[in-house]
């Protein structure tokens, strides 16, 4: 696929639509000539204390509600970092007119650790017209092209995991956390 298209799966609810980011949550990144390798590492170090804290609360027989919410932290966080560290290795450079191609290690668009992570899944749950919303809700909140609509973000099965593991965590698990 090439960056932006997307192939719609259930109706108007649910798109693979391929698109590639810096690593962090809603396309942010970190300026400048060293902001990708301080990412890059600091996801590696946070990776490795969950790894640890995980190892340790498995250890000490703590609740499997607990071990199940680190892990998929531990996971989504692991999952990233290698797309992050591999995927520019491995394929050429993605854009609106060329599909990435699959090529020798060390060939493709970027070094270790600075390559993109890849999101898929993209589900806009209320998309509406500005001429369907009442002239009192601020335009701002509109796309250029009229379009509102309600839950933007595009991730992989990484950025879920973490995301479940998290609220998990929250919701069921909060008084486990002490070790």
């Amino acid at each position: 696929m090439t960056i932006g298209e997307e192939i719609p799966m259930i109706g108007k609810w649910f798109y693979l639509y391929f698109t590639e980011n810096y690593g962090m949550a809603f396309g942010m990144q970190i300026g400048g000539e060293w902001g990708k390798l301080t990412l890059s590492i600091f996801r590696i170090l946070a990776v490795i204390a969950i790894g640890i804290y995980l190892y340790v609360i498995i250890k000490r027989k703590k609740p499997f509600g607990l071990v199940l919410s680190i892990s998929l932290i531990f996971a989504g966080a692991l999952g990233n970092i290698i797309d992050s560290a591999f995927y520019g290795l491995i394929f050429t450079e993605s854009t609106y007119h060329t599909v990435a191609r699959f090529v020798k290690a060390g060939e493709g668009y970027a070094g270790f650790l600075d390559g993109k992570v890849v999101d898929m899944f993209y589900f806009p749950l209320i998309v509406l017209q500005q001429s369907d919303v009442p002239s009192w809700v601020p335009r701002f909140i509109f796309e250029p092209d009229g379009r509102f609509i309600f839950f933007r973000p595009i991730f992989n099965l990484a950025d879920s995991s973490i995301t479940v593991g998290v609220f998990y965590l929250i919701l069921f698990q909060r008084r486990n956390l002490h070790l």
